[in-house]
C-alpha cells in the first residue's frame, strides 16, 4: 500500500470534522462528487480503507508519537533539542501542547472515518469475499486508534457512528466501553482477516491475533493474553526471531520474517502524505519517518566531523537515561551495539594534526574511560551525567541508532522511507512471559525470555544470557523489554499497563521528578474544551486546567 489515496476526490464535510468542531475542509467541491456516491463504489470505498491506515503515519515515525510513548519515561530524557518538556519531564502539562493537540485531532479524525467505512459497507457494491475483509480492516483500525485514545487520554469522547456536520458536544465514556468496543472489534478482524496479504502493510489475522494478545494484557486478561500470543507463535505463520538483533534494523531488511504489523513509507517520498488536504485534511504531515532524527546527539560540532547521511541530521531531541544504558550488559548482550551508536569516524577535511579520514573522531560510552593521550573527542558517564543521574551535556551522548537511514538522498534530508515496526514477533514471547508471571507462574515464564536473551546473545555467550525463575519480576519484565524495544514508541504504554510509571520515573529519570499521579492521562486538548458547548458535561481531566 505506497499510495494510499487517490487524488482529487473530495469528501463530504462530515469526514473532515471531529468533535474539535473546527472546520477543517473549504465546503467546495467543483468536481460534484460526494461521499454518498463515492462510498457507494468499489473503487470509492477502497479509498476510504486506504485513508484510514494512512493516518498511523501521524503516530508511528513522528516525533510527537515518540514524545508521547517514549518520553516522560524511565528510559529516555530530553536533549538539549526537546520541544516539548512540558510532555519529556511533565513541566505544567497543559492541553496546550502541540503534540498532543496533533494526535487527539488526527486519531478522531480517522475514528470517524472507520465509523463512516463500517456503517456504509453494506451499500459499497463490494465483491462478496472482499467485503467482510475490508470490514475487519476497519475494525482492526478503529480498536488500534481507540487505544491510543484511551490509554492516553482515559475515558473521553467514544462513539461508533459516523459523524456528519459540525459537532459541538462532546462525551465522557468509560473506559471499560472503549476496552470492550477494542476486543469486539478484534475479534471480528481475527475471524475475517486473511491469514497473508500481497499489500505489505495491510492488516492480517496474525497482525489482529498479536495486537489482541496486547489488548488482552493491557486489560489484564492474562489467560488471554498468554494464549493468543501462542496462538501467532505455533499458528505457522512463518514467523521468526531474527538471526542478529543489529539485522532488524538495516534498511535492506525492513520486511523481515520478524515483523508481525509495519506502518509502511514509501521510498517515493511523495507517496508519504506530505501534502494531503482531502482524506487527512487537519494539516499536513511531515511525509516520511522521521524517527532518525530525534535521537541522535549533535556531532557535527566536534573536530573532524561534519554532518553527513551515515551518521543522519541531528535534531538532538532526546537522550537516553542512564539507567537505560545501564541496563546492558554490553559485554554479553548484543542489543547495546544493536541499538546505539558510540563512535563516529572522521569525515571532514579539515581534522586535528594527526587525524586521518575514517579515524575515531568521537568516542561516548556509559563507562568511565580515561583519555589517555587520545585524539578523538570522548563522552563518558561522568562527561554526560551528574552522579544523582541528571543530564550534565545534552548535546553529546550515546545515541539509538535504530531509526538511521543511510538510504537518504542527502544529509539534510528530513524524510526516511524507513517502515515502522509497530508489532514485532519478539513482543508476541514477552507478553506471554508477563502474562504467565501474573498468573503467578514465574517458572513458566522462563522459556519465553530465554528465546528472547538467547537471540540477544553474543557469540558464545548464550549461557551467560539465561535466566532462572527466580529472577522473574515485573521489574525485570520491564527491564527485559526496555533492552528489546528501546524508542520503538511502547513505553509509556508499558510502565501504564503494569502500574509502574510512577514509581520508576520517580526511581530512574531525575529530569521528570515533576510527575503526578494525574499524569496517567493526558490533558485534552485546549482547543477541543475550548469548542464544546457542553463543557459541564465534557470536563477537563482531572489535574489539569
Amino acid at each position: 500500500m505506497k499510495q494510499y489515496i487517490y487524488k482529487g476526490l473530495i469528501i463530504i464535510a462530515g469526514l473532515t470534522t471531529t468533535v474539535s468542531c473546527k472546520k477543517a475542509l473549504d465546503e467546495k467541491n467543483p468536481s460534484g462528487i460526494t461521499g454518498e456516491s463515492v462510498f457507494t463504489t468499489p473503487a470509492g470505498f477502497e479509498t476510504l480503507v486506504n485513508a484510514a491506515y494512512s493516518y498511523q503515519r501521524w503516530w508511528y515515525g513522528k516525533e510527537e508519537g515518540y514524545g508521547m510513548s517514549e518520553m516522560g519515561t524511565d528510559i529516555w530524557t530530553s536533549g538539549a533539542g526537546d520541544v516539548a518538556t512540558d510532555l519529556s519531564q511533565y513541566l505544567n502539562l497543559q492541553g496546550t501542547n502541540a503534540a498532543l493537540t496533533t494526535e487527539w485531532q488526527q486519531l478522531y479524525a480517522v475514528i470517524n472515518l472507520c465509523n463512516t467505512g463500517i456503517n456504509r459497507i453494506e451499500g459499497a457494491g463490494l465483491a462478496a469475499n472482499v467485503r467482510p475483509v475490508r470490514e475487519a480492516e476497519l475494525r482492526f483500525l478503529r480498536a488500534f486508534y481507540y487505544w491510543h485514545i484511551v490509554e492516553s487520554w482515559g475515558g473521553v469522547h467514544f462513539t461508533t457512528e459516523e459523524s456528519k456536520g459540525v459537532i459541538t458536544t462532546a462525551n465522557k465514556t468509560p473506559v471499560e466501553t472503549f476496552n470492550k468496543q477494542i476486543i469486539d472489534d478484534l475479534l471480528f478482524a481475527v475471524a475475517n482477516l486473511p491469514a497473508t496479504t500481497a499489500d505489505y502493510g495491510r492488516a492480517t489475522k496474525p497482525a489482529a491475533q498479536a495486537f489482541l494478545a496486547r489488548m488482552y494484557l493491557t486489560q489484564k486478561k492474562n489467560t488471554e493474553a498468554r494464549d493468543m500470543a501462542l496462538a501467532v507463535i505455533n499458528g505457522g505463520y512463518g514467523f521468526t526471531l531474527q538471526p542478529v538483533y543489529a539485522d532488524l534494523w538495516k534498511m535492506s531488511n525492513l520486511k523481515n520474517k520478524e515483523v508481525i504489523y509495519a506502518v509502511n513509507y514509501s521510498t517515493n517520498l511523495s507517496f508519504n502524505d506530505l501534502i494531503d488536504p482531502i482524506l487527512n485534511p487537519l494539516g499536513h504531515s511531515r511525509g516520511g519517518n522521521n524517527g532518525h532524527l530525534v535521537f541522535g546527539m549533535k556531532y557535527d560540532d566536534q573536530p573532524g566531523m561534519t554532518r553527513d547521511i551515515l551518521n543522519g541530521r541531528p535534531f538532538d531531541r532526546y537522550m537516553p537515561t542512564r539507567f537505560l544504558l545501564d541496563l546492558y550488559n554490553s559485554d554479553i548482550d548484543a542489543r547495546y551495539d544493536g541499538s546505539f551508536q558510540t563512535v563516529w569516524y572522521a569525515n571532514s577535511t579539515t581534522r586535528p594534526a594527526g587525524m586521518k579520514l575514517g579515524d575515531t573522531a568521537i568516542f561516548a560510552t556509559k563507562n568511565v574511560y580515561a583519555p589517555a593521550g587520545k585524539l578523538y573527542k570522548i563522552y563518558d558517564r561522568n562527561a554526560v551525567y551528574n552522579a544523582n543521574g541528571t543530564a550534565k551535556d545534552q548535546l553529546h551522548y550515546v545515541s539509538l541508532s535504530k531509526f538511521l537511514d543511510p538510504t537518504r538522498t542527502s544529509a539534510n534530508e528530513a524524510q526516511s522511507a524507513r517502515d515502522v515496526f509497530v508489532i514485532r514477533f519478539a513482543e508476541m514471547y514477552m507478553i506471554a512471559a508477563e502474562a504467565e508471571l501474573n498468573l503467578g507462574n514465574p517458572g513458566g515464564a522462563v522459556p519465553y525470555i530465554n528465546a528472547i536473551r538467547t537471540r540477544a546473545a553474543k557469540p558464545g555467550k548464550v549461557a551467560d544470557m539465561q535466566v532462572t525463575a527466580d529472577q522473574i519480576t515485573l521489574d525485570f519484565i520491564l527491564d527485559e523489554r526496555a533492552r528489546e524495544f528501546a524508542g520503538e514508541q511502547m513505553r509509556w504504554f508499558d510502565l501504564k499497563r503494569t502500574g509502574k510509571l510512577l514509581e520508576r520515573v520517580k526511581a530512574h529519570n531525575p529530569n521528570a521528578l515533576n510527575i503526578q499521579d494525574f499524569h496517567l492521562v493526558r490533558p485534552i486538548p485546549r482547543s477541543q474544551m475550548d469548542a464544546v458547548t457542553n463543557p459541564a458535561e465534557f470536563k477537563q481531566n482531572p489535574g489539569y486546567q
